[in-house]
């Protein structure tokens, strides 16, 4: 053992991570009831939601921009027509320093979206009233499971013959 030698055991760095800045990339909403004047009467909407991540590396040392990229469809269950659509791109600007080579990958799609997702939440609130809907309050994205997807359909794309 180090202590039995007189040296001391290696303590790994700790992981030190801040948001620099996180804006609106790009955000786009269309009410469509109100553009075919259509009665909300027999409205019973049916969300869909796709979330996309990527994350790049910046010129500075140790930033990273994350991108959460976000699509929410609201159709009607009673006739299939579309109510409205929004989609939103949100980005954060990251310092984040001894994370190891390996584990860089995972925790820039998981722990940095983490911190963000409740700014992207309120937004879509926001956006969806203010756009004469209920608000709407997104469920918690497991980002977990979200990039643990992603690298099982990357591997079965990579194994497939071409």
């Amino acid at each position: 053992m180090a202590e039995e030698n007189g040296e001391q055991p290696q303590a790994q760095p700790q992981v030190r991570m801040s948001v620099l800045a996180q804006f609106i990339r790009d955000m786009s909403f269309e009410n469509i009831l109100a553009q075919k004047g259509m009665q909300s009467g027999e409205v019973q909407p049916d969300i869909q939601v796709q979330v996309s991540l990527d994350a790049r590396k910046r010129a500075q040392d140790f930033q990273f921009e994350v991108i959460q990229k976000f699509k929410v469809t609201s159709k009607n269950k009673v006739n299939g027509e579309t109510l409205f659509h929004l989609e939103l791109d949100y980005a954060g600007i990251f310092h984040v320093e001894n994370v190891p080579d390996e584990q860089l990958h995972p925790f820039l799609l998981i722990e940095c979206p983490r911190l963000l997702f409740p700014f992207i939440r309120r937004i879509i609130s926001d956006v969806t009233r203010d756009g004469g809907f209920p608000p709407l309050n997104l469920d918690t994205v497991d980002y977990l499971a979200l990039y643990r997807g992603e690298m099982m359909r990357r591997q079965q794309v990579q194994g497939q013959p071409n």
